[in-house]
């Protein structure tokens, strides 16, 4: 097996989302909140949702704004109209309106299907496929107020779902998490379908093994990282920063004709390695 290389990581421009307003929701942590700071380096300001945790959303907003743009945390569930409803007002209120949504708070409640309950199965779907419904919709009602600003943005706003290789990849004992991710694809096709004709852009990042709290235990041990990369043709596991990049791009105007499209950060990982040599 190939050693493990650190690579030389290279940023977005620091201005290519100037002027611009992101919320990201579940940013106090993980991929959310390597995406704020990326969005924040970008040149845009940020509004980082948070659930729980206060202090760590705040060391966020702390960091994104010394990088000389604006940034506040705002505590919000995603899967309570209510609360989404008010953030997106509160985004509005304090910096004017919104450019970029990435809808990115998701969980994982873990178990067989015969050992999974009702309530595990509801938060997950709650969470991962209706928060990001609840967000997007809020969001395009601020595109459409707002419509196009030409010297900002050539779209009216810019959605992007995050996802994952499981909206493609079967993964047993996460039946939940799963059926959420292969909702999130086609709920994000069919609002980029609906939404293109006003120019708001809607895609997908799917991100595949990535270095984060939540799935310490896949990486952290050297016979739990050998496991993993048997899957990563690439041969490393990635950092939220991977993720975040890739959000970066797709919601500036280099990537202005892109809409509907899922972009996959994985590594090779949906490439089903195990057929590599004739499965």
């Amino acid at each position: 097996m190939a050693s493990h290389v650190e690579t030389v990581r290279v940023a977005p421009p620091a201005d290519l989302l100037k002027g611009q307003t992101a919320l990201v929701t579940g940013a106090n942590s993980g991929i959310g909140k390597g995406t704020a700071l990326a969005l924040g380096r970008a040149g845009a300001d940020v509004v980082v949702n948070y659930v729980s945790d206060r202090e760590a959303a705040e060391q966020v907003v702390d960091e994104i704004t010394s990088y000389g743009v604006r940034a506040v945390a705002c505590e919000a569930d995603v899967s309570q109209e209510s609360q989404v409803a008010a953030m997106i007002d509160r985004t509005v209120r304090e910096f004017g309106t919104l450019d970029i949504l990435v809808a990115n708070a998701g969980m994982q409640r873990d178990a067989k299907v015969t050992d999974m309950t009702l309530a595990q199965w509801q938060k997950v779907l709650d969470v991962n496929l209706t928060g990001q419904f609840l967000c997007a919709r809020e969001a395009v009602k601020e595109f459409r107020r707002r419509g196009v600003v030409p010297e900002v943005s050539r779209a009216a706003g810019k959605i992007i779902c995050m996802s994952s290789v499981h909206q493609l990849i079967p993964w047993a004992g996460h039946v939940n998490y799963a059926t959420s991710k292969g909702g999130v694809q086609m709920m994000m096709q069919t609002l980029a379908q609906e939404l293109a004709p006003e120019k708001i852009r809607v895609n997908a990042v799917a991100p595949g093994a990535i270095r984060t709290p939540i799935n310490r235990s896949a990486w952290e041990t050297a016979s739990a990282r050998e496991d993993l990369l048997r899957l990563i043709p690439y041969d490393r596991i990635g950092d939220p920063e991977d993720i975040a990049h890739a959000v970066v791009l797709l919601a500036s105007d280099l990537m202005d004709y892109v809409v509907g499209t899922t972009l996959y950060v994985d590594g090779g990982m949906t490439l089903f390695p195990g057929f590599a040599t004739g499965g």
